[in-house]
């Protein structure tokens, strides 16, 4: 597979409109148009991979599906290509931790890398618990993040930095 740079190009650009849309920026396309123009691309291509795009259209193309969340069925197809993809070494494995947990969130289950926070009165909280806590840990430095202690140090920061606006 080779290297495509306009759809690199594409799914950059997507991300930038989400992540300035996240800030309060208006923009010409919808969470919602995004997600359908990565099911079009996911129809064309299969999952966006590293060779395909390189890592940050990879990565781009992971951050437009954790933020679909308005379409829960599109999230569970996006996080079955991704870990095929992330097998064969062709996407983050630490994306497909952050996805797995938001799929698990959404249905209400308990997360497996605790990558899901809300904050609440005394800082980040899990969204839903964390299965096996005790293995948390492990399971996190497999995906390559942080121990859980130090992502929630960050979170407390953001969490911190919210309440003061």
């Amino acid at each position: 597979m080779r290297f495509d740079k306009a759809l690199h190009d594409e799914l950059v650009g997507m991300l930038e409109r989400d992540q300035a849309e996240l800030n309060g920026v208006p923009q010409t396309d919808t969470a919602d148009q995004r997600t359908a123009r990565l099911k079009e691309i996911i129809a064309k291509h299969g999952w966006p991979t590293f060779d395909l795009v390189g890592r940050d259209g990879g990565n781009a193309a992971w951050a437009i599906a954790q933020h679909s969340d308005l379409d829960l069925a599109f999230q569970q197809q996006a996080l079955e290509l991704l870990r095929d993809a992330v097998a064969r070494g062709q996407a983050s494995p630490g994306n497909l931790a952050y996805l797995e947990d938001r799929v698990a969130v959404a249905k209400g289950e308990p997360q497996t890398y605790g990558t899901q926070m809300r904050c609440g009165p005394d800082g980040p909280a899990p969204t839903t618990p964390i299965r096996d806590e005790a293995g948390v840990d492990k399971r996190r430095a497999t995906a390559g993040l942080d121990p859980l202690a130090e992502y929630l140090t960050e979170m407390a920061s953001i969490c911190a930095e919210d309440d003061s606006r």
